[in-house]
């Protein structure tokens, strides 16, 4: 869809990863376009005040994801945020930002380019009416729609107390990966990926990292392996054999974590190997 548009759940274009979750929003103002390739989406989000290092690092794996087909979300805010949306248009590649405001607000103050940018090759996205201002309270929310868009949240660098550790708090809620860049053990921007590894996230330095961490090793390009494509050798295809199932009972049936359940299904989705039944349910072609 183009230009200014309001998805409702009931609606087909209502993202789909987002709909999974507990507390989807009702209803969704788009500015830009959304497509059915976004279901493949990763969230880059951290510091508003990165070192170059981060900046760095934010640039280099939200372009290699972009360059792989993956859709990159973020918050349009300034730093780590601002760099992922930037690399993912500057290698050609689609990016939406989720804001905590209404559409028709100038905020953050000096993204009107960038703006632009996202507009023409991917959407901005808000669950807030126009007119309503960035109020504090409204970036919790808006955090949760970020993690729920996505099969994966990467935090590249965030202190200990941070918005980007509530949308990693989401996206755990939600069964979603959670990834964390290291830094120096000095550096008071490493304490929040340092808490998140401490606590299980994956540790990742680039976009290959976070694709295989997906299984999605098939986006890397000719020059690596990939992985079997043969359906009746997938673990996933012969649990979805005995009929319609929920993405939580195959994370069951197959012991892989829901998040990559949730990436496979895309993929397959996209290939036209499963369909997506009411429900939410899943079954094969």
């Amino acid at each position: 869809m183009r230009g200014d548009s309001r998805l409702h759940r009931e609606d087909p274009d209502y993202p789909q990863l987002l709909d999974r979750i507990k507390d989807p929003p009702p209803c969704l103002h788009v500015r830009g376009q959304t497509t059915r390739e976004d279901q493949l989406s990763v969230a880059v989000v951290g510091s508003r005040t990165p070192t170059p290092y981060g900046r760095h690092m934010a640039r280099l794996i939200s372009g290699e994801l972009a360059a792989s087909g993956v859709t990159i979300v973020s918050g349009l805010a300034r730093g780590i945020d601002t760099e992922a949306h930037t690399a993912a248009l500057d290698r050609g590649g689609r990016t939406i930002a989720v804001i905590g405001c209404g559409l028709d607000i100038d905020y953050p103050r000096g993204s009107k380019e960038l703006r632009k940018r996202i507009i023409a090759s991917g959407a901005i996205l808000s669950e807030f009416a126009p007119g309503t201002p960035p109020l504090p309270r409204n970036f919790p929310s808006r955090n949760r729609v970020i993690s729920g868009l996505s099969l994966a949240v990467v935090v590249v660098q965030a202190r200990g107390r941070s918005g980007s550790l509530i949308t990693a708090r989401w996206a755990l809620d939600q069964g979603r990966e959670v990834m964390a860049v290291p830094g120096r053990a000095d550096d008071p921007l490493s304490a929040g990926p340092v808490a998140l590894l401490r606590d299980g996230a994956a540790p990742v330095c680039g976009g290959e990292d976070i694709l295989r961490l997906l299984e999605l090793d098939h986006l890397l390009g000719p020059h690596l392996t990939c992985r079997d494509k043969n359906p009746e050798r997938d673990p996933l295809a012969r649990a979805l054999k005995p009929g319609p199932r929920l993405p939580e009972e195959l994370a069951a049936a197959t012991g892989m974590p829901l998040s990559q359940v949730l990436a496979q299904l895309t993929k397959l989705e996209l290939d036209g190997l499963v369909r997506r039944d009411p429900g939410g349910m899943f079954s094969l072609k």
